[in-house]
């Protein structure tokens, strides 16, 4: 099963997330399938393709909870 979420990156104390598509068994900051866009909690940027991440959803991945609420922002 494919799942689209976060993967954690930055240093301690000041994350960095990227969006990314990868398997449900893969580490949470393993080897992606691709990488479709960034999140920065502290001001609130947000970069998404939001063509891919429409395919990717239409290829029958699931968005984290999280990453659901990217998406409709």
């Amino acid at each position: 099963m494919v799942r689209i979420r976060l993967s954690r990156r930055g240093k301690k104390g000041a994350p960095f997330y990227r969006i990314v598509v990868t398997d449900i068994e893969t580490k949470r900051d393993g080897d992606p399938i691709e990488q479709i866009g960034t999140y920065n909690p502290f001001t609130k940027a947000l970069k998404l393709d939001k063509v891919k991440a429409e395919e990717w959803i239409k290829k029958g991945a699931k968005p984290s909870e999280t990453v659901l609420s990217l998406l409709k922002k």
